[in-house]
Parts: structure tokens; sequence; C-alpha cells
């Protein structure tokens, strides 16, 4: 069994391709869980699974200042930031669950900040600075249907 892939990224281009590919193995209410520190490519690597999805990757901009965007594409893609969050009340208040359990694929940008809201099963896709270009990309599965896909991944994925 896997317990994780790591990928380097050598550009903001690789950063994309590597969410692009893994856009192909994601379903409805799949969650993704993005951590890494500011300017560890979060968003570039939203960005490439929102072009998997058929969404102009233009439109994925940090959703910062308003919590979460919604965008339409083959599914749905709900980009959450919590970054200026401090308390689970202001994310409940928000009705995550319908966007987390619902039809569209979920990323989240520091999940950290939902604190006892975190779900159970999910990807983690940490991302590292390792020098100016590169990033290290490394996808850490939590639950059956991550591992799942962790594995399946393993076996086709090509970046």
């Amino acid at each position: 069994m896997i317990k994780s892939k790591k990928f380097i990224s050598h550009s903001v281009a690789d950063t994309l391709s590597i969410g692009k590919s893994l856009s192909g193995y994601l379903r409805k209410a799949d969650i993704i869980c993005l951590s890494g520190q500011l300017g560890a490519g979060k968003t570039v690597f939203t960005k490439g699974v929102a072009l998997g999805l058929g969404i102009k990757r233009d439109k994925i901009i940090s959703p910062t200042f308003v919590l979460i965007r919604e965008h339409k594409g083959k599914m749905p893609l709900y980009h959450f930031d919590f970054y200026r969050l401090s308390e689970t009340c202001d994310i409940a208040g928000l009705g995550y669950e319908e966007y987390l359990y619902g039809d569209g694929i979920s990323v989240i940008e520091w999940p950290d900040r939902l604190g006892n809201l975190m779900p159970e099963e999910f990807l983690c896709v940490e991302l590292s600075v390792v020098d100016e270009k590169k990033r290290a990309v490394t996808f850490i599965p939590h639950g059956k249907r991550y591992r799942d896909l962790l594995e399946a991944l393993d076996e086709n994925f090509s970046v």
C-alpha cells in the first residue's frame, strides 16, 4: 500500500500539469486539502485541477477575501481558502458540508483552519518550496477512497 507519492515540479507549468493530471482521477464529492507556506503553489495547483475540469485557469484566483469561489466545468469546482479565518464557527456558517459532500470537487487551501470540522477522508497535497523555481508536491491519502486513488495514480500518472 502506498502511503504517499511525491513529485518535483520544476516550473509553474509542471505544477499546473500535476494538478491537471490529478483531475482525471477525481469524482464528485472528492476533497483535496492543500497545505504549504505562502507562495508554495497552492493556487497554481488548483488552476491545474481546474484546467482538467475544463475551467479556464485565469478564472482561478485565490478566494482569500471571499472564502469560496464556485466554478462550473465538467464537474463543479469549489475552491476554499481559509487563510484569514481563525474560528471554526466562521466556517460552519458557510454551509461547507453542502459543498464538500455535494456534486463537485472541493479544493481547500489552509485546511488546518477546519479544526474539528476536518473531513475524515480527503487527499492531502503538500506543496513545499525546494528553491526559487522547484516545488515538492506530495500526495498523502486519508481514507480508502484516496488510498485507492493513489494506487490508480501510481500505476498511470504522467506529468
